[in-house]
């Protein structure tokens, strides 16, 4: 199930946010990247649509997706 990132609160989701980050260890290159511009990227990514927060009643999980690959 797609939970829209805007009934999420704010608080909670930059936590989200920053536990998937932290959990998917994003390669960008040989560049190093801050941790405030990987939450910024993937806060973008929300914003855009490119991104989904998706919520698994199986698993009671909640995970940041690609929307490409749902």
């Amino acid at each position: 199930m797609i939970i829209p990132w805007q009934q999420i609160a704010p608080d909670t989701l930059d936590n989200l946010i920053k536990e998937f980050v932290l959990r998917e260890g994003t390669d960008y290159g040989e560049q190093e990247v801050s941790l405030d511009d990987k939450v910024r990227h993937v806060r973008q990514q929300l914003e855009t649509g490119e991104a989904v927060i998706v919520f698994s009643e199986l698993h009671e999980t909640v995970d940041i997706k690609q929307r490409r690959s749902l």
